[in-house]
This record gives structure tokens, C-alpha cells and sequence, in this order.
């Protein structure tokens, strides 16, 4: 990596003719044919590949489980069914198979306006006070994860209904509270006087897989939840605020106290943490891991040091917020799986400063240092992890346009931040970091810790690419091709050859005349961030959650919110979706729902 900025990438795409699809796949290292960039109410994969639908909401998961029956929805049927809006997925070997594993999904929000017939074209916001209480139920139970068991047979991938690993994880899962914060006042409620015991999971978007085999899974926009209010002045008010509630998007609190400030006020601190789920033991108790810090977490992606410590690099998908990283105390025991059981409960949670000249700093999040003390309102690390915005704001760390994924690449060393957008950013707030004012495409930064250590407290970093249409002053390299170009990135994934792919949440007609998808960027040498079109979502839907098999030849994508408008003057509902992907029939609503891609005729993707 290099201390300046690459050349490549501060000036291509400025002027610079693009390549055709022939040429552009002539000199580089993925090879498959370019698809064409656009909007319909299909998916598409690159000439040569299938993208086959594994697993869509209200899918059963047992083998005495019911189909969806979008017109006689009950919760006790969504617990024993695929949830919805799948983000992360991850996969398990069993037995180190590449085609035989567990599949692991978070199930991010609900989208109610499409979910249940009658409701007419509306959005979340304003189908606050209108759903039953049944219908509350039913979301509540789409949200969470899903473990499921799946097998290739025949080329096909397909779950495994029998499987005694199967599981669902809904809002009202029990979880344990561990960490420097489990017990503390702050997270103690009248139905958990403790403060050790909470209720399920919510807004679950990415996450990562350990080297021990657990998933973790990161509660982002929790604050959607939240009805009521706090008392104005109130420490927890304040606390609120920074975490933005007061807008919320669900009506849950109409039934359940827990979801209304003024009836439970710590609640909301008990959400916005790390989960850890054991996918292997379907009775074990998730685990939501306080020594991560509390924020909206975009994903929990993480890499053994060179001392045997685990790093977990950590997004906070807000604008103005921050690239945070918690390095474990302890060490992987790569031979004794329980030993790690409960590594990420100690250990320091540090958060970024980037610096002008190319380098940086993490600054760690540890009580009594950098004015984290008793002055300041932390009476103790708890404190610091359930206010972790709070404290990294004191820590003056650089204020990002909306840090999501992380992935560090094992082969390379280097780490890569998606940067989805900030519109919001005026030209006096720009930095070297976050250079353009109204950020509406999104940029992605590269790191390389010290001495490629990660669990080093200093890094070299340079922007790979700033995203968006040429005309807007992206900086693709000139290589790329008038459908290599994207804008918003969000997921990414490193394949085992070390490659980068990047998914896309918020490309449309509107935005960029075109459907988010998958693109493969190149990191290294004269094709330094060039970009190829590899897969399309359908029409008002994001691409989330990529993941490889460990052989390459199975590549799992996430398809969200299909059926949405990507016109604000054309509302869209269950009865009129933008599309019916994936079943498109007239009597099932648009369905989320995760695609497996794989090569015709067998081999590596790619």
C-alpha cells in the first residue's frame, strides 16, 4: 500500500474513455462477462452463471412447518418460517464441506406495507397506529435470524427441513447480557431487575463469522423501535438523542410496554450491541457482547492478529459517526472451540482518528483515559460502552459519511470501509477522509495497520475509490466501463484469492439509473480500482450479505425489500409492488430472499 493517494485513484474516470465490456475483461483478474447496468423486476448474473432462489421469507424451516400464506399470517407460523428482509448471511462448513454447512441470515426490518394486504401504498412511518396486534406479532417474529442447514445435491443447493440445527431467532428470543455492562443500573427494567436477561433482537443488519464458529450479528437502527418519550433534561433523554430516537417507525409500544420510553426508559439501552449466536448448539442462549461498544452496528467482521488476539472491525451507519475496532484481551485457541466461548467480553474498544497525511490512530474507548472520567458523566467503562457515540465524540475521532461494512482481507492485510453517502456534509465540514461536500454516491477507504499488525493502534490509509458516475467526480479507473461504475456501497466480501466485492444499498432510476447489485473491484496493480457489473437485484430492492463458500464456487447474495418504489411518486404496497420477484405471481406478495450463485458447469466464480 502506498502512503499517498493513488494516482489511479485520484484521476481516473475525469475525462477518461471508457472501455468496452471485450477489453475491460481482457487485462483483468475477474473473469466473467460484464453485465449491463439498469432497473427491471428481474435479477441478473453474468453470462455463464445461475442465481438460483435457496431461501425466501415464509419459506419453511421444518419439516412440520407451514408455507407462507401471505392472507393468513400468525405469528406462531412466521417463528417456524424464513424471516424477512435478510441481510448478513454466513456460512458454516460441516465437516469442512463447501457443499454441505449451516447457513446463517440476520432478518433486518419488516416492511409491513408490503407484508400485509389492505394496508394500501404507505410507508413504515405511517402504518404506526394502523396494524393489529396480531400483525405487531408477526413482524416481531420476522425479525432476528435464521439458522438452517443446507446441502448441494445435483448442483442445487436446497435446506435441509429435518435438520435439528435449524432455528429461528425472533424480538423475543432470551438473551444474556455479558460484558462490562451486564448488571449495570442503566440496563435494568421492571420485567429484568438484573439487567443480565433481555428480550430477542432487532434491526439485525451485518455481522461476521469467528474462527470458533459462532455468528455475530449487529443490531443497527434500533432506535426505529421506540415510541413515547423520556423527561426533557433527563441524562437518558440526552443519551436518546444521540442515538436518534424520537422517530420511530414501528408501533410495537401500543402492545408492548417495553417498546415505550415512558414506560421502560432503559430499554432502548439493552439494544444496539453485538450478538454472538452458536449456530452448532440450537438450545445455547445468545449473547449480546457489551465490551463492543453500543452503536448502530453495521457489521461485526473480524481477523486474528498476529499475536493470536481477535480484532472485530465495527461501523457505525449514521452520518457524522465513526470506524471503531475492539480488540479481544485473551487469545484464539484454534484447538479447543469452548476456550473462545467468552473471548469478546474483555478487551478494548478503540475508535478512528484519520489524519490528513495518510495516517491514523485508534483511540481507545477506556474509562478514567482522554476525559472518559466521573467529570464528564462516566462513572465506569458501562458507562463508555452503553454511551460509545458519546465518548468517541469527546475523543475528537474523524466523523465518517456513514461508516457500514468492514472486511479486513487475511491475504493482504488491508481493511476496507464502505462509505455509503452523506448528504448532509457541507464544504466547510470536508475532510481529507470525507472529502466531498453532499455526498450522495459514497466512497471506500483502504487501511494497512502498522506492520500489518491489527491489533497495532496506528494505520496508513487512502481512498480506493470515490463512488458514483463519472460526471460526478468519481474515481473509478479508466478501465472501468459505463455499467462498472456504482454508487452507495454498503456489504462487501473477500473471496479466498483475496479479491473485493461490493454490494450496493441505494442505487435506482432516480438516484443513478440503475438497480444495485454486485460488483467486483480490483485492489492491486495497474486495474487499481476498476469495477465490473456482476449482479443485478430486481427493482426497488438492495444486495446485501455476501458471502463465498470456502471453495469459491457457491456465491450466497441476499436480495432485501424487493416490491419497494424507487420513485417517491409512485408509493408501492401489497397489492401494488414494484415487482413480484422472486415467485412473481399474482397471489404472493415481492418476497426477500437469499440467491445462490454458482458457475454452469461447476469451478470458482470468477
Amino acid at each position: 500500500m502506498r502512503g499517498a493517494l493513488a494516482a489511479s485513484a485520484l484521476t481516473a474516470g475525469l475525462g477518461a474513455p471508457l472501455l468496452s465490456a471485450e477489453e475491460a475483461e481482457a487485462a483483468g483478474s475477474f473473469a466473467f462477462p460484464e453485465i449491463e447496468a439498469g432497473v427491471d423486476e428481474t435479477h441478473h448474473v453474468a453470462e455463464g452463471y445461475e442465481a438460483d432462489i435457496l431461501l425466501r421469507w415464509g419459506d419453511p424451516l421444518f419439516s412440520d412447518a407451514a408455507p407462507l400464506d401471505p392472507r393468513a399470517q400468525d405469528a406462531e407460523r412466521q417463528r417456524r418460517q424464513f424471516g424477512y428482509n435478510n441481510d448478513f448471511v454466513g456460512y458454516l462448513p460441516i465437516g469442512g464441506s463447501s457443499e454441505h454447512g449451516l447457513l446463517v441470515v440476520n432478518h433486518e426490518y419488516t416492511n409491513s406495507e408490503l407484508m400485509f394486504p389492505g394496508l394500501g401504498p404507505q410507508s413504515r412511518k405511517t402504518s404506526l397506529d394502523v396494524l393489529s396486534r396480531e400483525q405487531v406479532a408477526v413482524e416481531i417474529a420476522a425479525h432476528g435470524g435464521s439458522v438452517v442447514e443446507i446441502r448441494r445435491e445435483d448442483g442445487r443447493w436446497k435446506p435441509v427441513l429435518g435438520s435439528g440445527l435449524n432455528r429461528r431467532i425472533t424480538a423475543e428470543t432470551p438473551m444474556e447480557i455479558t460484558g462490562p455492562a451486564a448488571g449495570h443500573p442503566r440496563l435494568r427494567t421492571s420485567d429484568d431487575p438484573n439487567g443480565r436477561s433481555v428480550l430477542g433482537t432487532i434491526n439485525n443488519c451485518s455481522g461476521g463469522i469467528t474462527p470458533w464458529g459462532t455468528w455475530l450479528s449487529g443490531e443497527e437502527n434500533f432506535h426505529y423501535y421506540f415510541i413515547g418519550a423520556l423527561p426533557e433534561g433527563s441524562r437518558e433523554a440526552e443519551n436518546a438523542r444521540r442515538y436518534g430516537l424520537g422517530g420511530p417507525f414501528y408501533g410495537w409500544g401500543r402492545f408492548h410496554d417495553r417498546f415505550d420510553l415512558s414506560k421502560a426508559p432503559n430499554e432502548p439501552n439493552r439494544f444496539g450491541w453485538v450478538v454472538e449466536i452458536d449456530p452448532f448448539d440450537p438450545h445455547s442462549v445468545p449473547k449480546k457482547r457489551t465490551a463492543l461498544g453500543r452503536l448502530k452496528h453495521e457489521g461485526a467482521a473480524g481477523i486474528v492478529a498476529r499475536d493470536g488476539r481477535y480484532v472485530v472491525y465495527l461501523g457505525d451507519d449514521e452520518r457524522f459517526d465513526y470506524v471503531y475496532k475492539f480488540v479481544t484481551a485473551g487469545r484464539v485457541d484454534p484447538s479447543d472451540r469452548a476456550a473462545n466461548r467468552d473471548l469478546l467480553d474483555a478487551g478494548t474498544l478503540y475508535v478512528a482518528r484519520f489524519d490528513a497525511d495518510g495516517t491514523g490512530t485508534w483511540l481507545p474507548l477506556v474509562h478514567g483515559t482522554g476525559g472518559l472520567d466521573a467529570p464528564a458523566g462516566f462513572a465506569s467503562q458501562a458507562d463508555v460502552l452503553i454511551e460509545t457515540r458519546r465518548a468517541a465524540d469527546i475523543l475528537g475521532a474523524t466523523k465518517m459519511d456513514r461508516p457500514e461494512d468492514i472486511e479486513a482481507n487475511p491475504r493482504s492485510n488491508r481493511v476496507y470501509v464502505m462509505l455509503t453517502n452523506n448528504g448532509r456534509r457541507q464544504a466547510d465540514q470536508v475532510d481529507a477522509a470525507n472529502p466531498r461536500p453532499k455526498n450522495a454516491f459514497g466512497h471506500i477507504i483502504e487501511m494497512l495497520p502498522e506492520n500489518e499488525d491489527h491489533s497495532a493502534t496506528a494505520f496508513r490509509w487512502e481512498i480506493l475509490v470515490r463512488c458514483g458516475p463519472p460526471a460526478a467526480g468519481a474515481t473509478f479507473s479508466s478501465q472501468t466501463t459505463e455499467n462498472g461504475w456504482f454508487g452507495m456501497p454498503d456489504n462487501c466480501t473477500i473471496d479466498s484469492r483475496g479479491r473485493l466485492w461490493v454490494s450496493t444499498d441505494g442505487n435506482s432510476r432516480k438516484a443513478t439509473g440503475r438497480a444495485d447489485g454486485i460488483w467486483a473491484v480490483e485492489t492491486d496493480g495497474p486495474r487499481r480500482a476498476t469495477s465490473r457489473h456482476f449482479f443485478r437485484v430486481p427493482i426497488g430492492a438492495e444486495l446485501c450479505g455476501p458471502c463465498f463458500t470456502p471453495d469459491d464456487e457457491t456465491f450466497f447474495v441476499a436480495v432485501q425489500h424487493p416490491g419497494e418504489s424507487d420513485d417517491d411518486a409512485i408509493p408501492a404496497s401489497f397489492d401494488q409492488p414494484s415487482t413480484r420477484w422472486p415467485d412473481f405471481r399474482p397471489d404472493m406478495p415481492p418476497r426477500p430472499a437469499i440467491v445462490a450463485v454458482t458457475r454452469k458447469g461447476g469451478g470458482a466464480i470468477a
